[in-house]
Parts: structure tokens; C-alpha cells; sequence
């Protein structure tokens, strides 16, 4: 099979040769560190520094290990009065958020709307999508259709806009937030209403381009931790949902392509809800969280959606042997390859610790495991 048919049939659970696999296709499925990429093409035999027109990622390495998919495009950052640089380790976004570099992460250190009022939202200001750099659009356009026309690969957009949570969170600190979502559901409905505009606003731009390009496309929002929800099932149907539902309808007027929403953490009540919102491909399975075990959610959903990721970035990867990865990478197929509907990958972008030899050992599983109907 090609890797577009290949694709194609998981999504729609028919018999495949093999099960489609991903590294870096997404911004939520690559590898963290530029040292582990360089260690991973020196394991696999390739000496010399990567030089190839692939922006995203060391092509040599994603040729070895036959991987389905080829990423474009990201978060979208116009030109904003908020934004500011402050140092090599520390800047403000187009949000007026400020961050700090910490080694690996762009952590938050400042929200601009923390204990902030209705009337504060009100005068606060939005990026704007007329202030996004055109030549940035016109770059991701030509990688868009040269993937399109001139490889075989799975093209996925990757999301240009935060979730309309997530960004409450960023800009109004997590805390503040989830107190705003229980007692001042006023201001939480005004901001959902202007990030969503905004949305819309970046999908006109980024998508009208893209869209035609592309066989899936990504977002998140991360809506659990470890145990449990950050809301529950009612609240998330009340609040969130209808906006996702509508972003993910605004975005289909632009493209074909099928939706893939990234959440980490324990989501299992959520999932009939993401699944009714449009929702195709659910990324990553974290399967240390509760309730997300993949044979749970296999039985539960595995007719409904397909499952992206799953294999255990906290304690497998780094801490296993290649032995152990080969066998837990064996029982997630097991589990969720069954009559189709899964993609291989890793449970979150792989950080340091996780050996080269582990990472190979996801994918050589993968391209030799039998698929099952």
C-alpha cells in the first residue's frame, strides 16, 4: 500500500499492510531535543550533518524508519504591540504572555489577564490576523503543495491557533482561569467568544491557503492530568465544546482534511464529546493516566475514532530496555491495531533520556508487527 492509502483505509478501519507510523508528522510527535536527532542519525548510521530541504526534521532518519507522514506549518504569531524580547532566555508573545526559556520548554512566568475583570477583557488586545507575516503563509503554502504533488507522504497542517482553553489558561494564569470557568462564567464566555473570532480569523488565512493541500490537520488543548479532567463532562459540553465543534466546522469549509486533536491526560468521559465535535484521530493516549488504558479505550471508542500515539513517554521510553519498548510498543498494537484505527507513535514528543536505541526499537516493531482484522 502507499502511504495515502495506507492512511486512508485506518481512518476508515479497513484492513492495512502495515500500521501507519509517526515521528515529527506533528508538532506533538517529535523529538524535543536537537542533541537526540543528532545521537538518533549517528545510531542509524548516518555521519554527516543533515543537510536536506525538510525543515522540520532529519529526513534521513524518517526514510529509515518508512514513516507515513510529512508536517507543515505551525502556531501563528502576528505582529503585536504585546510582543517583546527581552532576552535570549526570556520574551513576551503576541498574547502579552511572558516566557521563560528553561532549558527545553518556553515556560510561563507572567499572564497578562491574571484577576483581571470583565472590562479589563474588554480593552485587552487581540493579535490580529492582518498581522501575520505574508511571506510566512506564501513559505508554508509552497511546502504545503510540493508535499502534496511531488512525495507520496501523508500531509498534516499543523494547528496555527492555541485551543480557546489552553489560551485562557496562558493568558489568564491555569489557576485564575478555573476559577473564572466555576464563578465568573460571564468573562469565560466573552474571552471563548473572542478567541474563537480570532480562530476564525487565522483559519481564513492559514487554511484558505493550505487546506487543499492537506490530508489531516492537528490542534490541541489539553483538557486532563494525570487522574482525572480539569472539568467535568457537563461543564466541558457546556462551556467548551460548542466552541471546538464550531472551530472544527469553520476549518472543514477550507479543507478535507480529517482532525486530529491533541490532549494529554486522563480524557475518557470527554472522548464521546471530542468524538460528536468532529474529532477524528485522538493524540496522544497517555496511557500511564487514568482510565486511559488502550485496551479500555478500544473497546469503548475504537469504532468511532482513531487512536494517535500511545506508546508511554514517561517510563517506558527512557527507562526500558529495548526489550521492554519492544514488547510494550507489541501490546499497544495488540490493543488498538485491531480492525484498523491506529497510528504508531509515541504518547508526547520524546525529551532527553529516551535512548536512540529505544526510539528505533518503536518503529523496526511497528514496520514487522502483522496487522489483525
Amino acid at each position: 500500500m502507499t502511504y495515502r492509502e495506507r492512511f486512508d483505509a485506518t481512518m476508515r478501519h479497513k484492513p492495512v499492510d502495515r500500521v501507519p507510523m509517526d515521528l515529527a508528522g506533528t508538532r506533538l510527535s517529535g523529538i524535543n531535543d536537537r542533541k537526540m536527532v543528532r545521537d538518533l542519525a549517528l545510531h542509524l548510521g548516518y555521519n554527516e550533518p543533515y543537510a536536506g530541504d525538510y525543515t522540520y526534521f532529519d529526513e534521513r532518519i524518517l526514510s529509515h524508519f518508512d514513516i507515513d507522514f510529512r508536517r507543515v506549518g505551525d502556531i501563528l504569531q502576528p505582529e503585536s504591540p504585546l510582543a517583546r524580547r527581552i532576552s535570549d532566555t526570556e520574551q513576551i508573545d503576541c498574547w502579552g504572555v511572558r516566557r521563560v526559556f528553561t532549558g527545553l520548554y518556553w515556560d510561563i512566568v507572567e499572564s497578562p489577564l491574571k484577576g483581571a475583570e470583565i472590562e479589563d477583557l474588554e480593552k485587552y488586545q487581540w493579535p490580529k490576523a492582518e498581522n501575520v507575516d505574508p511571506g510566512q503563509i506564501d513559505e508554508f503554502t509552497q511546502q504545503a503543495r510540493y508535499l502534496y504533488n511531488e512525495t507520496g507522504y501523508v500531509v498534516c497542517g499543523g494547528h496555527p491557533v492555541y485551543g480557546v482553553f489552553e489560551l485562557g489558561c496562558y493568558i489568564c494564569g491555569f489557576d485564575d482561569f478555573l476559577l473564572k470557568m466555576a464563578a465568573d462564567t460571564d468573562f469565560v464566555y466573552l474571552f471563548f467568544d473572542k478567541a474563537l473570532q480570532y480562530q476564525k480569523d487565522i483559519i481564513d488565512l492559514y487554511y484558505g491557503a493550505i487546506g487543499k493541500y492537506l490530508h489531516l490537520t492537528t490542534s490541541g488543548d489539553d483538557f486532563g492530568t494525570q487522574t482525572g479532567a480539569f472539568m467535568s463532562p457537563a461543564m466541558f459540553e457546556e462551556m467548551v465544546k460548542p466552541y471546538l465543534a464550531e472551530r472544527i466546522a469553520y476549518t472543514r469549509r477550507y479543507t478535507d482534511a480529517y482532525y486530529f486533536h491533541h490532549t494529554c491526560g486522563s480524557v475518557f468521559p470527554l472522548i464521546p464529546h471530542l468524538i460528536d465535535a468532529g474529532v477524528d484521530i485522538l493524540n496522544p493516549i497517555q496511557p500511564g493516566a487514568k482510565d486511559m488504558e488502550p485496551e479500555k479505550l478500544k473497546a469503548a471508542y475504537g469504532e468511532q475514532i482513531v487512536f494517535h500515539g500511545g506508546i508511554d513517554t514517561q517510563y517506558l521510553l527512557p527507562k526500558g530496555t529495548v526489550e521492554e519498548v519492544t514488547d510494550g510498543v507489541r501490546r499497544v498494537l495488540d490493543a488498538l491495531s485491531r480492525n484498523s484505527g491506529y497510528i504508531l507513535a509515541p504518547a508526547h514528543n520524546l525529551q532527553p533520556g529516551v535512548s536512540s536505541e529505544n526510539i528505533a526499537a518503536i518503529f523496526e516493531t511497528g514496520k514487522s508487527y502483522p496487522c489483525r482484522g
